[in-house]
């Protein structure tokens, strides 16, 4: 606006009211960004844009690779888990084994999972009811062989009836040894029948099975033949219904048993329904028990829950085998369970009116143990001999 002109017009009849007219303004230059230098404005620094980047794609190497990392390290934690929760339970068994029994063993020269060993079984039944409190005659004898190099394991049964000579006793049934010399006399003894050196021995006691059973939910045993037992351990209160009650019965086939059955069926001494079985019969009924709770031991369930239940599994025995030794049995049974075990038994007089006295072929059945001839069945009832695959009868 120029300085003489009004923002306003003047005419002769004086001002017009209304709105003043106004002068529109020119838009200011736009300032430069930065200073100016010289006449010369700087760049611009450039911001670099925040971008996400997602990570690039696994090869399916990698995750094979990644898998197999992680499944050995549960791996290795399950072994010393494992190890240390049975090495817990290895260390009081060795403990309930007298210092006299690991004297009288033979030492071992080498590994289990390379020399052949001899390991005596003794089963005792000491429950806590009338008769067997003080009971600690050995009801099982069994010698264990195994043997790495053909991948076999062979096992020979002594009669607990068979009479020989007991230092310190005298002459009577060779299951005596364990009740008056415990595992010592015992392992002396059968050294002596056999001549085979006893490197390492077990004891179990059929009594603590109970509970080792149930706690792995029962075991199925396959039973060859119906059995009525006599009345032993009744299981009613009165004498009335005890005297009414004919026995314990099984049926044929396999059946799934808690520890009480289980422990019940190895304890039948006479089948009312075959009065043709013997001592060997109650001796094949222990030992289908133990191969029933080895075989539960074994499967992978048990296995999964080894570092918390490893250390229960050893409770029913007293032994001189450590951790270590126990693993590579277990090794050696897994990698003969493909072949057919050897089950051979010693003779002896046993029928009606017998001496009891040892075979005199029992030699005979010591050299097919030992696999220096070939397995010959019993031609006997109570004679010795060894069967391929299959339990003697």
């Amino acid at each position: 606006m120029a300085p003489d002109e009004k923002p306003y017009r003047v005419y002769k009849g004086g001002r017009v009211k209304g709105k003043v007219p106004t002068v529109p303004r020119t838009p200011a230059p736009a300032r430069p960004r930065g200073r100016v230098r010289g006449g010369v404005r700087p760049p611009v620094p450039h911001r670099p844009r925040l971008r996400l980047r997602l990570p690039r794609r696994l090869s399916w190497r990698r995750i094979v690779l990644l898998t197999l990392l992680v499944l050995i390290a549960l791996a290795v934690v399950w072994a010393v888990a494992s190890y240390f929760s049975l090495s817990s339970g290895v260390g009081d068994a060795n403990k309930r084994l007298s210092p006299s029994a690991k004297a009288a063993l033979q030492t071992q020269n080498g590994l289990l999972l390379s020399h052949s060993t001899d390991i005596l079984v003794l089963g005792t039944d000491n429950a806590p009811l009338p008769g067997r409190t003080t009971d600690n005659h050995s009801d099982s004898m069994m010698l264990v062989r195994t043997d790495p190099s053909h991948h076999r394991i062979a096992y020979l049964s002594i009669p607990r009836d068979m009479v020989v000579q007991i230092p310190g006793v005298g002459t009577t049934k060779i299951n005596a040894a364990m009740q008056s010399g415990g595992p010592a006399l015992a392992i002396r003894v059968v050294h002596t029948v056999t001549g085979l050196p006893v490197n390492h021995v077990v004891v179990v006691n059929f009594s603590d099975f109970k509970d080792l059973i149930d706690a792995l939910g029962g075991v199925t045993i396959d039973v060859p033949a119906p059995i009525l037992s006599d009345r032993f351990d009744c299981p009613y209160a009165t004498q009335a219904r005890c005297e009414a009650w004919k026995g314990w019965r099984f049926e044929k086939g396999p059946q799934h048993m808690d520890g009480e059955r289980a422990l019940i069926y190895s304890r039948v001494r006479v089948n009312q329904l075959n009065p043709a079985e013997t001592d060997f019969t109650r001796q094949q009924r222990q030992q289908a028990v133990t191969q029933a709770v080895m075989t539960k031991l074994t499967s992978f369930g048990e296995l999964v829950q080894a570092p918390f239940d490893a250390g229960s599994w050893v409770k029913p025995i007293a032994t001189d085998l450590s951790t270590w030794q126990l693993i590579q049995l277990g090794w050696v049974k897994f990698r003969s369970s493909g072949s057919n075990p050897l089950h051979c038994r010693l003779g002896a007089d046993l029928g009606p009116g017998g001496t009891g006295a040892p075979s005199e072929d029992n030699a005979l059945a010591i050299a097919m143990f030992l696999g220096r001839s070939a397995p010959q069945l019993p031609t006997t009832t109570f004679g010795p001999g060894c069967a391929r695959g299959h339990e003697l009868s």
